[in-house]
């Protein structure tokens, strides 16, 4: 007789929904974000070491953003065009080499500005092509009745992996140096590169044959225009993107200093959003809005709040609180939004919906950090922050105004057998869903607000859930 003792103990198995493309894209997701968490900082702390400026500091960061925005809509073209999988593995071996490079310049001391923006631009081509391929991938790796349980659970490893990556690199920069850091980062989109090789794509239609990039974009323009829902939390987006932009990256910094006590009480607002984000994540696993984009929406109203308590300034402990709770209202909008798209959206077409949706989220970005310094000097810092909390509350209240936004519900669920026997639901025509729509299949921003679904892990944010 087996005694209890000696019995064995179960080894906890995967849920039903996550399957192999889902374990895979969340594992490569995590990889990538602690890597690239870290190399944000450690980028900038290498400017610094060979005697760059804030300026220098700032052109690189830019010389990444300007090309993601200038290539995403044809890396979403691509994407559709071509076997996805294949295109993120590509995108991350661009990623890999030019990490690496960077990461031996740094290293040998030999590192120049010229060749760490022109690196830097190189990641940020890379980052264009990746976002709507994995965008894609991602939105078709669940089905059933558990999507958005499953895109919450990916959200949170990916926040996860954002906090605990900046912190490993925090400290490996202190101990090793930054060079170290971005030799880490090349490794991890080499060993994720390798997990999305193995992505599984024999379930995904054949795509047709195309009319060129410029058809293919096109098509995709036509898909984003049909939906007024789409379009218009996209438009909402790259306004609340790039005030926030320029809220925690130009006027936070400086409040700080002048009012909180320093980096320290500042480190711990952002910490405190990154773990609001979790927060939200978890809360998504069991939350399933019947009406998913008026939930969504609901919650971009707190992400105001941010903005209006640096304008105060409110102290440190209050900030902290206020920036928990926005990270939790913006990750309900970050799941709800990725259940939207999966559902609406032709499965052929994502990622050209998605990099018109990261391009409209992003395009504002660059300008108003550059602007943030002349508004501040026009109108006073504090006037600056409350307009920017302003455009959020107006604009948030605009898009409630558009019905497709209140009204669009969480349908259930179909299997793909079902779906090719019933074919599109009633009414799909009017709505702007072309032939082939696959509905219901049961899915880019930190802190923007929307973070990549594809799990990059660079720092930027679409209306679309992508990274």
């Amino acid at each position: 007789m087996t005694s209890r003792s000696s019995r064995p103990v179960p080894i906890p198995r995967r849920p039903a929904w996550a399957g192999r493309n889902y374990t895979l894209l969340s594992a490569a997701a995590v990889i990538t974000g602690i890597g690239t968490s870290g190399a944000l900082i450690a980028s900038m702390f290498a400017v610094y070491e060979a005697g760059g400026s804030a300026t220098d500091a700032g052109l690189v960061a830019a010389a990444r953003t300007l090309p993601l925005v200038a290539f995403l809509l044809i890396g979403g073209a691509v994407a559709d065009r071509f076997p996805r999988h294949r295109v993120m593995v590509a995108a991350n071996a661009l990623n890999c080499v030019s990490q690496g490079l960077f990461a031996l310049l740094v290293i040998t001391g030999r590192a120049e500005l010229w060749q760490m923006a022109a690196l830097a631009a190189l990641g940020g081509v890379g980052q264009a092509f990746f976002a709507p391929a994995a965008e894609g991938m991602v939105l078709t790796s669940v089905e059933g009745e558990n999507t958005g349980r499953a895109f919450a659970m990916f959200r949170l490893g990916m926040n996860a992996s954002h906090i605990g990556g900046a912190a490993l690199g925090g400290a490996l920069i202190a101990g090793v140096g930054p060079g170290w850091v971005l030799a880490l980062d090349a490794a991890a989109f080499a060993l994720a590169g390798a997990l999305r090789a193995f992505l599984d794509v024999s379930r995904v239609p054949e795509r047709e044959p195309g009319g060129g990039i410029v058809g293919d974009l096109r098509v995709g323009w036509r898909e984003f225009v049909a939906r007024p829902w789409l379009w218009s939390i996209v438009m909402q987006f790259s306004v609340v993107n790039a005030v926030v932009a320029a809220a925690e990256s130009v006027y936070g910094p400086l409040i700080a200093e002048d009012s909180l006590g320093g980096a320290g009480p500042w480190g711990l607002a952002l910490a405190a959003f990154g773990a609001g984000t979790m927060g939200g994540a978890l809360l998504m696993t069991r939350f399933k809005p019947r009406r998913m984009l008026l939930t969504g929406v609901l919650c971009v109203f707190p992400f105001a709040l941010p903005t209006a308590a640096l304008a105060v300034p409110l102290n440190a402990h209050a900030l902290t609180a206020v920036m928990f709770v926005s990270g939790v209202s913006i990750e309900v909008f970050g799941v709800t939004w990725m259940m939207a798209l999966r559902q609406e959206i032709p499965e052929d077409k994502l990622s050209r919906v998605s990099s018109y949706d990261w391009f409209g989220s992003l395009a504002g970005v660059p300008l108003a950090a550059a602007l943030a310094g002349p508004a501040m000097d026009v109108f006073g810092r504090g006037q600056a922050l409350w307009g920017g909390a302003a455009l959020i509350v107006l604009l948030t209240a605009g898009v409630l105004c558009v019905p497709d936004v209140r009204r669009l519900e969480r349908r259930p669920e179909k299997s793909r057998a079902e779906v090719e026997v019933e074919g599109p639901p009633a009414g799909s025509e009017a709505r702007g869903e072309g032939e082939g729509r696959i509905p219901a299949q049961g899915p880019v921003a930190q802190p923007i607000v929307k973070a990549p679904s594809g799990g990059s892990g660079d720092g930027t944010a679409s209306a679309s859930v992508t990274g």
